[in-house]
């Protein structure tokens, strides 16, 4: 297929530049996959949409501060009198952090990433948190080492010293405020460099009122990678090579999705990313011939899903409305029908849906 065949025209304005004051006042479009049908209703409603014997899987994913701002001090390994203070930095570095490699080693997109080179070194803060560049990757990756000058964890400085990753449709610096609201309630591995957006609807009175209901629910963790927002280049699709992200399923997530599954309850996938880790493991099964529906363990989904995919485990999903000529709206067309989706999104449009991570979404079954 086209790369223009997964095109939408989208007013700026409809782009969600905040969060809604509460995080379950968000519209949600349903649209039923055999017809194209749609309804407005609003999140808030989720569990009154739900049948009762539907299993939830959701990303547990925590977002990190990816987004580091710090000081170039050159070349070369620093002296007993400079290590302190770090002296003479000579311009502004922007680390942003993409992949965990080893416990002190990221892949991260650098800027200026031409001025680093291999052995230059950047300090963050007051000099609590230094880096270096150790080598150099495709598509502007440069692979850099994290060392902590004053005994804290380098989780912790990231934490402190780090911005959080808005989106670069989000036209705004970060606030203190997305701390809190570009995370969903259930987070809780850290790794994520963005977030899984589907879940940021989800309020701890809407997780109540599926508790009330009866509603199943497992957790899945697949870390977010800066992949996520990577645009198609080639107009072929099949021409665009997929970013890896890797997950993890529990034994006993993969035994109650097998068990749903077998029992002929609908699986609802909260978001893309849960979509891509499930089917990506049923895939790897299926390779495999052991005859299971999911393989248990830590894995790399690297699966394209598009137009043509036959879906194994999922058969519903909570999704936010994505990009143009994007890898996860070409995911939710293989999921829906590309003339149901594209139509869904010529009304969200037309009737003031708010478009993106922070924006509204839609409930697709």
């Amino acid at each position: 297929m086209l790369t223009r065949d997964f095109d939408y025209e989208l007013p700026k304005e409809r782009i969600a530049q905040r969060p809604l004051a509460e995080r379950d006042a968000s519209r949600m479009l349903r649209l039923v996959r055999a017809t194209g049908a749609v309804r407005d209703v609003r999140f808030a409603e989720f569990a009154e949409q739900l049948r009762g014997d539907e299993l939830l899987v959701f990303n547990n994913a925590r977002v990190i501060p990816a987004r580091l701002f710090g000081r170039r001090v050159g070349v070369g390994t620093p002296t007993a009198s400079t290590a302190g203070t770090m002296e003479h930095p000579v311009g502004t570095v922007e680390v942003f952090l993409a992949r965990q490699v080893s416990p002190d080693t990221w892949e991260a997109l650098v800027r200026p990433g031409r001025k680093l080179p291999i052995g230059e070194r950047v300090i963050f803060g007051d000099g609590e948190l230094a880096a270096e560049i150790v080598e150099r990757g495709d598509l502007g990756l440069r692979t850099v080492r994290f060392s902590s000058r004053n005994g804290e964890s380098l989780g912790q400085l990231i934490e402190q010293l780090g911005h959080v990753p808005l989106p670069p449709y989000i036209d705004r610096e970060d606030e203190n405020s997305d701390r809190e609201r570009y995370q969903t309630v259930f987070a809780k591995n850290p790794g994520a460099v963005a977030a899984p957006t589907a879940g940021l609807h989800f309020s701890q009175q809407v997780m109540s009122w599926l508790r009330k209901k009866g509603i199943e629910t497992c957790e899945i963790t697949l870390d977010v990678g800066l992949g996520t927002f990577q645009p198609i280049h080639s107009d072929d699709l099949s021409q665009h090579v997929m970013h890896a992200e890797s997950y993890e399923i529990s034994e006993e997530s993969a035994a109650k999705i097998a068990a749903a599954r077998q029992a002929k309850r609908t699986i609802v996938a909260i978001g893309t990313t849960v979509v891509r880790a499930l089917e990506d493991s049923a895939q790897r099964v299926r390779e495999a011939g052991t005859g299971d529906l999911l393989l248990p363990g830590r894995s790399e989904a690297r699966i394209f899903i598009t137009p043509g995919f036959e879906f194994k485990v999922v058969n519903a999903l909570l999704t936010n409305f994505h990009l143009p000529r994007s890898t996860l709206l070409a995911l939710v067309c293989a999921f829906a029908g590309r003339e149901n989706v594209l139509a869904a999104y010529r009304h969200a449009v037309e009737s003031g849906y708010r478009f993106y991570s922070y924006g509204d979404c839609m409930l697709i079954r």
